[in-house]
């Protein structure tokens, strides 16, 4: 019971915070409208609410600041969907010599504290090979990037696509590549809630998810 009323209460407040963006109408403000033109066709605006900004971050956006929380949220939400599976899979198999010769065990959450150091040494530098791919494909190099466009992105780079497609799904459609873009969007939104509510549950009774299942 404690894990579906944390999960509904996740959901209840997630959907409390997202509320139409007020828009500047006034005459000077070119630049305004058209980066809330630029916010009102991103990927994920959906209707019938279209694009939403609970704290306001896009009030004061230029269109590359956008075109960076978009692709922060992408990650984030790649990062999210990974870690949903990550605690359903390592939980499923803990204890096993399948995992670490079966010296992890315990809810999720405690596993990375368990794991021997050589996990985190490759784990760094897979991250960071990651990362610096992800930056060389979509950023400007700093020499080349002005004084107040900080963190420029290139111009042609679409958030999120970094060419990687090994199984070669990706659409060559405009519409149907919008519409899988939406999908991964959607996707990782949700996992984003999953994983919160999966770590305040196991932070609330130290059980693991899979057991919350059987009880």
């Amino acid at each position: 019971m404690k894990f579906v009323a944390t999960t509904l209460l996740a959901l209840v407040a997630s959907t409390a915070a997202f509320a139409p963006v007020s828009r500047s109408t006034s005459s000077n403000s070119a630049t305004t409208t058209a980066v809330n033109a630029f916010a009102d066709d991103l990927v994920g605006a959906l209707d019938p609410v279209g694009f939403f900004d609970p704290l306001g971050f896009a009030e004061k956006a230029d269109e590359n600041t956008l075109k960076r929380y978009r692709e922060a949220e992408l990650t984030h939400g790649r990062v999210a969907m990974l870690a949903a599976v990550g605690f359903l899979v390592g939980e499923q198999v803990e204890g096993s010599s399948f995992l670490f010769d079966a010296q992890i065990t315990g809810p999720a959450i405690t596993h990375l504290a368990q794991v021997p150091p050589v996990f985190w040494v490759l784990l760094t530098v897979a991250i960071g090979s990651a990362e610096q791919f992800r930056a060389t494909v979509g950023w400007v190099e700093p020499e080349n990037v002005p004084v107040d466009q900080p963190g420029l992105l290139r111009s042609e780079y679409i958030p999120g696509d970094i060419g990687f497609d090994p199984l070669g799904i990706k659409p060559e459609d405009p519409e149907e590549f919008r519409i899988m873009q939406t999908k991964e969007l959607q996707h990782g939104r949700l996992s984003m809630l999953a994983v919160a509510g999966f770590m305040a549950q196991e932070l609330t009774d130290g059980k693991g998810i899979i057991e919350h299942f059987s009880s």
